[in-house]
């Protein structure tokens, strides 16, 4: 058995340059299917949201959903594209085990949304990404193969599809290609997936929880010798379900193709899966072109025209860009651009955001979400937002420090607990017996019990060496598992020896 020999990244980036294009896919939150009056609730009981149409029965008949076509038409004027005077509905041929129709109602030549583009920061530069389209389509059911090791049908001993998903209205949101990033490729596509799901989730037509499949993005990742003028073959790494696996696969999928070009090899155009657990890429299937699909005009579907005035309207409405409201809250919060880049970088925006408005301070809300939170979910290698902590409980936990009731210490204790859902941060610090201790009458034993065992330390401190005292907090702090309060304990000490100070 041979074992590949990956090049370092820096030496990928200083012999080729990359060029990425990012396929996004946004489910839309309407309370009904594209196409039909299915409900399209998460979770329910597989294949109990479908009927004739989302199954392609015949003789049953599709009808646009308006609430899709407008929040389709809103994203597109959010990401500054140009919105289609007349577009229509293509049949897209395949078949999949998860498409009831054998066909995907989607758009081909013809989209509801061209032509546009989206700014985003990346180390404090900022890079421009063109647009090229946005159009609307229904999403496909979901298969699910047991009975093997990976959960891939390779493997698998039986399959279960689910058909609740077919015919969820699925927004496809394709860059143009972007050349020119060199080593930051990878931290440019994370940049545009963030501020592309903040966009969406500010419009209010989408929870973008990529951990569910909402928002589902494809990478598109090629490489060509430095100071080259034709690109190489790209490779699509689909289905990337979070902001770290989009950094993660085009770095891996640099490397790997790097790799193949240095052995003389070339690089297949085809479908590649990310692997989570070790940060590779894996082959999938050889892919289609357009043609392949088959593409024709939907039958069924008269085409759209959308009223100008109607447009125009839905621009006027449009929300603050996220960009803009970031840097209004920067402000509020009197934080350094480098500061504000550890937040967004973190993903901590609307945390710290929702976290202020549930009653903590800009700084506390901060400390909890980039310090400890922090630090738990790179452990863990999620997202912040999927911690277990939510704003109200880090603000009532910040409430509690503010109180008095708990120190930093403790805190982190009582916040080890909210993560293990053991209830809300004040059940957590009555349940665990966490308070901090302020009675002087409970105590005075400890201090005198320190100042005895201390009687060096005590004598200094009775000689006019007051910062001496300390050592004695210090020793009271650890025979009281840290639960007394240091201002009290320090102020019984000198009263004790007493010294003022």
């Amino acid at each position: 058995m041979t074992t590949t020999v990956l090049p370092p990244y820096d030496d990928v980036v200083a012999r080729y340059e990359p060029v990425i294009g990012l396929e996004t896919h946004v489910e839309l939150g309407t309370n009904t299917k594209m196409f039909c009056g299915c409900p399209t609730e998460f979770g329910a009981e597989p294949n109990t949201q479908v009927c004739p149409v989302c199954l392609g029965l015949p003789g049953s008949l599709p009808v646009p959903n308006r609430a899709a076509i407008e929040a389709t038409i809103r994203i597109g004027l959010a990401l500054n594209c140009s919105i289609a005077e007349w577009c229509r509905f293509a049949r897209k041929n395949y078949f999949y085990p998860d498409m009831p129709k054998n066909f995907q109602t989607s758009q081909y030549d013809e989209p509801l949304c061209v032509d546009g583009y989206l700014d985003v920061e990346v180390d404090g530069e900022m890079v421009r990404i063109g647009i090229e389209r946005v159009h609307l389509e229904e999403d496909t059911g979901k298969t699910l193969h047991v009975g093997g090791a990976t959960g891939r049908i390779h493997g698998a001993t039986e399959s279960l599809v689910d058909y609740n998903r077919a015919g969820i209205p699925l927004v496809e949101i394709v860059t143009k290609p972007i050349p020119g990033t060199g080593a930051k490729a990878p931290l440019v596509a994370r940049a545009y997936v963030t501020e592309l799901r903040d966009i969406i989730r500010s419009l209010n037509v989408s929870d973008v929880r990529m951990e569910q499949g909402s928002l589902r993005c494809d990478v598109n990742t090629s490489l060509m010798p430095a100071g080259g003028t034709e690109w190489g073959t790209r490779t699509e790494t689909k289905n990337v379900n979070s902001l770290r696996s989009v950094e993660r696969a085009v770095r891996a999928e640099m490397i790997r193709q790097a790799s193949v070009l240095d052995g003389g090899g070339r690089i297949l155009q085809e479908t590649r899966h990310f692997q989570e657990d070790t940060g590779d890429t894996r082959p999938g299937r050889s892919k289609e072109e357009a043609t392949d699909y088959r593409y024709f005009p939907e039958p069924d579907l008269v085409p759209m025209a959308p009223d100008p005035a109607w447009v125009a309207e839905l621009k006027a409405a449009l929300p603050e860009p996220p960009r803009v409201h970031r840097k209004r809250l920067q402000d509020e919060w009197g934080l350094t651009d480098l500061d504000m880049q550890s937040v967004v970088n973190a993903g901590a925006v609307e945390l710290i955001e929702a976290t202020i408005a549930a009653g903590a301070t800009a700084a506390g809300a901060r400390k909890w979400w980039l310090g400890e939170l922090a630090r738990r979910a790179n452990e863990e290698g999620i997202e912040l937002s999927a911690v277990g902590a939510t704003p109200a409980q880090v603000a009532e936990l910040q409430q509690l420090v503010d109180e008095g009731k708990l120190n930093d210490k403790l805190a982190r204790s009582v916040l080890e607990g909210v993560v293990a859902g053991e209830g809300s941060p004040r059940e957590i610090m009555t349940a665990r017996g966490l308070e901090v201790v302020s009675d002087t009458g409970a105590l005075t034993t400890a201090v005198d019990e320190a100042i005895a065992a201390n009687p060096d330390v005590a004598a200094k401190i009775r000689d006019g060496k007051v910062a001496a005292a300390g050592a004695l907090v210090g020793a009271v702090m650890k025979a009281t598992r840290g639960q007394a309060d240091a201002k009290t304990v320090r102020e019984l000490i000198l009263s004790r020896l007493g010294v003022e100070g």
